[in-house]
């Protein structure tokens, strides 16, 4: 049957898809970055997924305000790069899993979430960037990949606890899948940052430190997390994080982190990623 292995999380930052796009990885101010990335491709060459499940939020690419849905799963043959205002990126178009997405679908809407079920996805920097720091510039994505997006825009957001408890549901959905694959979950967007207002900028080091540690360290005590602490700790876009927690949920009891990465700052944002490996 299928198995999820691994979780991944990795903030999305519009500016490193640019970066990358213009040549500008080995630049002084972008190479620090980037260098805390090269384990997790070094790893992702050894121990590659067939299929990655991807969360992120769209940023008013694929939905206007006038459409938000609260958790949608992408179940088409592929998903282009969308314009977002400037061209599309000059990334692969992305191959998605249509057999594993539909049964996500199906198994998690009658576990009683509800899945908006899109079979048409332009996917903006929130899923390829994420792709960029993981597979660098390849002709073509070396692996399938399941898009799901969840609300960060618009609120009320979804809870930590509900996000946790959509993790565990992908992945007794996995689970039941009568395939042998291996599957990489993905957490994207955070840490840190708030774009706008008197506080534009924002990065609070100790709460992000705090978050990466608490994955492994109490998990649990993140579900409890309040979007009123997230917005005062983390700034109005640090909400994001609880995409990282779909991840998490799905991992189960037993992981070990691989590898982290911390950086600051990334355009105005504080940029955090882990490796959490599935322990038997």
């Amino acid at each position: 049957m299928a198995r999820i292995t691994a979780g991944v999380a990795a903030s999305h930052v519009p500016a490193i898809g640019a970066a990358i796009d213009r040549d500008q990885v080995g630049t002084e101010y972008w190479k620090p970055l980037f260098d805390g990335f090269g384990w997790t491709r070094d790893w992702m060459s050894e121990q590659r997924p067939d299929v990655v499940i991807l969360v992120y939020n769209d940023h008013a690419t694929e939905f206007s305000l006038d459409l938000i849905p609260t958790f949608a799963i992408g179940c088409a043959e592929t998903f282009a790069p969308a314009d977002e205002g400037f061209g599309a990126r000059p990334v692969p178009v992305v191959q998605g899993h249509p057999a594993l997405a539909w049964h996500l679908a199906e198994s998690l809407i009658l576990d009683e979430f509800d899945m908006t079920i899109l079979n048409k996805l332009g996917v903006d920097h929130g899923l390829t960037v994420p792709m960029s720091l993981m597979f660098g510039q390849p002709e073509t994505w070396p692996v399938k990949v399941i898009p799901v997006l969840v609300n960060a825009v618009q609120y009320p957001p979804p809870t930590g606890n509900r996000c946790w408890a959509l993790g565990e549901a992908i992945a007794r959905a996995v689970a039941s899948f009568d395939e042998d694959l291996n599957v990489q979950i993905w957490g994207t967007g955070g840490m840190s940052h708030q774009l706008q207002g008197p506080r534009a900028g924002l990065i609070n080091t100790p709460f992000d430190i705090a978050f990466l540690d608490r994955l492994t360290t109490d998990p649990h005590a993140l579900r409890k997390i309040p979007h009123l602490e997230y917005l005062r700790e983390a700034g109005s876009e640090g909400i994001e994080l609880v995409m990282w927690l779909i991840m998490r949920g799905a991992l189960g009891a037993g992981v070990k982190e691989l590898h982290r990465h911390y950086h600051v700052p990334a355009s105005n944002t504080a940029v955090g990623h882990i490796v959490l490996a599935v322990e038997p």
